[in-house]
């Protein structure tokens, strides 16, 4: 109930707290994610995967089960937001549609961005790569993030900081 109380505060267009839990796609992809994250630590990943597959069919949202989410991530909008598996979020994001928290290697080791507390990530921004976003941290719209980033930056373009 907090969760939903932050995003009528945080979102000018929630008219009421039912209308977020019916019609905002965000809310019911963590929801889902939230349970299928559950599934993977007691070790039934069949279960998870198939939760997660469920709610990318759902949603248009794709949140890997393994990542690690913090408290009060708002995926606004969220149609083709993707969240890969070592990825980790801090509390208090924001992340607009379209965004990817992406990989460019294929090992099996941490290769997903940690997202730290109180960052905003622009609508179709790609942060790729084992890196992390520091704390109070705005990347605009369309920026393309490879590289570390200190706490209260703003990043747009390719990790141009302004």
């Amino acid at each position: 109930m907090k969760y939903l109380k932050y995003i009528k505060n945080l979102d000018p267009c929630a008219k009421n707290i039912l209308y977020i839990l019916l019609f905002y796609p965000g809310v019911h992809a963590l929801i889902n994610y939230r349970i299928a994250h559950f599934f993977i630590r007691i070790k039934l990943n069949f279960i998870a995967e198939f939760i997660s597959y469920l709610s990318r069919l759902f949603t248009g949202i794709e949140i890997n089960p393994n990542c690690t989410i913090g408290k009060y991530l708002f995926i606004d909008h969220g149609m083709g937001v993707v969240i890969g598996e070592t990825a980790v979020i801090g509390d208090y994001c924001t992340i607009y549609q379209g965004v990817t928290l992406g990989a460019n290697k294929l090992d099996k080791k941490k290769r997903h961005p940690t997202i730290k507390n109180n960052v905003i990530i622009g609508a179709n921004a790609v942060v790729i790569g084992n890196i992390t976003i520091g704390n109070n941290v705005k990347i605009g719209a369309n920026a393309i993030v490879t590289k570390t980033i200190n706490d209260n930056s703003v990043i747009i373009g390719t990790n141009k900081k302004i």
